[in-house]
């Protein structure tokens, strides 16, 4: 039987991952790059896959096909209290941690 992860989840490792990469590029500490890798490893395991590319083009899959499901329909910004882009990230300080 094949495990599906949940959308939400993923969507939020996919925002949590693009926050740190864009963190650890201002700023590259020792912490920034633990923390890039732990969620770079939980959205790998949570896709199945061997590497974040891997990862990444999984995760997009999944969410693409969801949303062809609903009839093409995303949900509204903000809807799942994630982060829509970039510019909507949190200071380096306060990124959320999600647990898968």
């Amino acid at each position: 039987m094949l495990v599906v992860p949940d959308p939400k989840v993923v969507r939020g490792l996919l925002t949590r991952y693009a926050c740190l990469r864009i963190a650890f590029a201002e700023n590259e500490g020792r912490e920034r790059a633990r923390e890039l890798e732990d969620v770079s490893y939980t959205l790998c395991i949570t896709m199945g896959a061997r590497t974040v590319d891997e990862a990444i083009a999984a995760a997009d899959t999944l969410l693409v096909a969801r949303a062809a499901g609903r009839g093409g329909v995303q949900e509204p910004d903000g809807g799942d209290g994630l982060p829509t882009g970039p510019s909507d990230c949190p200071a380096p300080g306060d990124i959320p941690s999600v647990a898968p």
